[in-house]
């Protein structure tokens, strides 16, 4: 039999990349069972090569407090995954799961906004009070590697390039793509950097935090902020939902900010409350991509309005960043840009230069750490046929992990937000789109982390 060259170059090529899967920046590790001799890296920063030396800093400070850390280049990442993955967000899933696999990774960070490191858009599709929205974006699909049966997790069931595909279109009745693992096997988080200066600044929040935080009187203090969020419903859900974050945290210094009893007027209250320097902060009410608003009890003509991408310039809590939970719609949106105004309404905002979650997150000097939100239209429970679960079971989870179950680090607490909704709200992917199970699932495939997962809460001693 002859062989051509060609044919013997590209077995070489493919025997290569089998046996040295993953390559830094630096060096090459061998694909295999862990061993003795296997380095671990328990932190992954997969970034575009332009961000490699201002993250240096972070790698170093993160090595420094014993978080083992691996920096990788985006560009690395599809030259390895070159023969896996139908397209670069694929490449860098398949990569990830090298990374678990080979150096028992934890965490993940993605730098980069949706230009620069590629987001995954799922096709679960909402019909809900006029509203329709068929895609959004998960970050979620990064770190869900795994199907139930240990097989690689690809959201394309049927292969025809729509992830998360379950459609109401008259004719099918179930979910195309099914079933959908879900399950977080390792927590992932991103900044969703434009240009240099927002990496710095993400750098020095997150290594001044990590050095600063512990036993802070600062880092101590909860404030949550709502109002009646349906005032054509008989209860106060917002204030509810604040009452339940309150119950979870009963060991931090508490402060609410509710329309109900004129704490919250609005946003100068909230600009007040987060000078004097914030731990943890929850939101419960409505929002854009703009800003996050609510209402008075019983009153749904009247909108008190809160931070917005304009007022939060007026945060001055210079080195005393708290984490943020939002429940509200598009807080974290990470698609929007200026040539939105020519595609969508100009009231959805849209066109907005970085989304509420994000512009919060990065904001030199003041502002949050990271912000947990929702990509698209945030769901509750009087959404949902039953009457119970999405945001209003999901968000009081999150709290329950730092306040009761005492996660040490927000990856983690994120990862078992996640596992601990699905436990309680398992998805029938049998049933019809736009359904229960359905807006079970958008619940926690549009739940996004702008932030580090990685990061030690409450600081290093």
């Amino acid at each position: 039999m002859k062989i051509s060259l060609m044919k013997i170059s590209t077995i070489l090529i493919i025997s290569l990349f089998v046996i040295s899967p993953i390559v830094s920046t630096n060096q090459k590790i061998k694909a295999s069972s862990p061993s003795l001799n296997t380095t671990y890296y328990q932190f992954l920063i997969i970034t575009p090569k332009e961000f490699l030396p201002l993250l240096q800093p972070l790698v170093n400070h993160k090595i420094d407090m014993g978080m083992t850390t691996k920096l990788v280049s985006l560009e690395d990442v599809y030259d390895q995954m070159f023969w896996h993955g139908r397209d670069e967000s694929e490449q860098i899933k398949y990569f990830i799961k090298t990374a678990i696999e080979t150096w028992q990774t934890e965490y993940v960070l993605l730098v980069g906004d949706f230009r620069k490191m590629p987001i995954r858009y799922v096709h679960n599709q909402d019909i809900l009070q006029g509203f329709n929205e068929p895609v959004f974006i998960s970050e979620l699909y990064y770190a869900d590697i795994y199907n139930a049966d240990g097989s690689f997790s690809t959201w394309d069931t049927d292969n025809d390039g729509i992830f998360g595909e379950w459609y109401d279109d008259g004719i099918t009745t179930r979910a195309e793509d099914q079933p959908i693992d879900l399950y977080p096997d390792v927590a992932v988080g991103r900044i969703a950097c434009i240009n240099n200066a927002e990496v710095n600044t993400m750098v020095d929040k997150i290594i001044t935090y990590e050095t600063t935080a512990y036993n802070a009187d600062w880092s101590n203090n909860l404030l949550v902020c709502a109002g009646d969020t349906y005032p054509d419903m008989p209860t106060n859900e917002g204030e509810e939902n604040t009452m339940h974050v309150l119950e979870n945290m009963t060991e931090y210094d508490q402060q609410h900010l509710w329309t109900s009893d004129g704490t919250l007027t609005g946003v100068k209250d909230i600009i007040k409350a987060f000078n004097q320097g914030l731990g943890f902060v929850y939101f419960d009410g409505h929002a854009n991509p703009f800003r996050w608003s609510t209402h008075p009890p019983g009153d749904h003509e009247t909108w008190i309005k809160g931070l917005s991408l304009i007022t939060m310039e007026f945060l001055r809590n210079k080195n005393e960043y708290p984490i943020v939970v939002v429940g509200g719609c598009h807080n974290l949106q990470l698609d929007v840009h200026f040539q939105k105004i020519f595609e969508d309404p100009f009231f959805y905002f849209t066109w907005v230069r970085e989304c509420w979650g994000w512009k919060l997150t990065r904001v030199t000097n003041s502002g949050s750490l990271a912000t947990l939100g929702c990509s698209g239209l945030g769901m509750t429970k009087e959404d949902k046929d039953s009457f119970s679960g999405a945001g209003d079971y999901l968000e009081p989870s999150f709290f329950y992990q730092i306040g009761v179950n005492d996660c040490e680090f927000l990856g983690d607490a994120w990862k078992n937000t996640l596992t601990m909704y699905l436990d309680e709200y398992p998805i029938d992917w049998n049933t019809p789109a736009a359904w229960d199970y359905a807006i079970d699932a958008k619940t926690v495939q549009q739940w996004v982390l702008l932030g580090d997962p990685s990061l030690k809460i409450g600081g290093y001693p």
